[in-house]
């Protein structure tokens, strides 16, 4: 949903009321759904902080000027880090280092990897 709204230039929550319609009409999805909407919530509520330290560690890269696929993983991730301490931090590292290397640049799997270690250090993870 972060990648979708930011690509289509739509409002988090636009994109937020039509998955949410779709999953309604596809119970099995009812877990990952509402995990899904907690992460993206959770992104919108602290996107200026997740910005701000992405932006600070991604040497030589604004948030702008990302791939976009990697600004994605990179909130989500972040987000984990910072706001959700059920996710240990080598795990959340680890999925979105996947994330990367499976939808992005032949170079995102690193750069994720680098800038997701920094705030998991600055989140006190590891």
């Amino acid at each position: 949903m972060l990648f979708q709204a930011d690509v289509r230039g739509e409002s988090l929550a636009q994109i937020v009321a039509a998955e949410a319609k779709r999953a309604a009409g596809e119970p099995d999805r009812a877990a990952s759904w509402l995990y899904a909407r907690e992460i993206v919530d959770g992104v919108a509520d602290h996107r200026d902080e997740i910005d701000e330290l992405i932006a600070s560690y991604a040497q030589g890269w604004t948030i702008d000027r990302m791939p976009n696929v990697d600004r994605a993983v990179l909130r989500l991730a972040s987000w984990e880090l910072l706001h959700n301490p059920e996710v240990p931090a080598a795990v959340a590292l680890d999925e979105a280092v996947e994330l990367a290397k499976q939808y992005s640049t032949d170079d995102s799997a690193r750069f994720v990897n680098g800038v997701l270690g920094k705030i998991a250090l600055h989140a006190g993870g590891e």
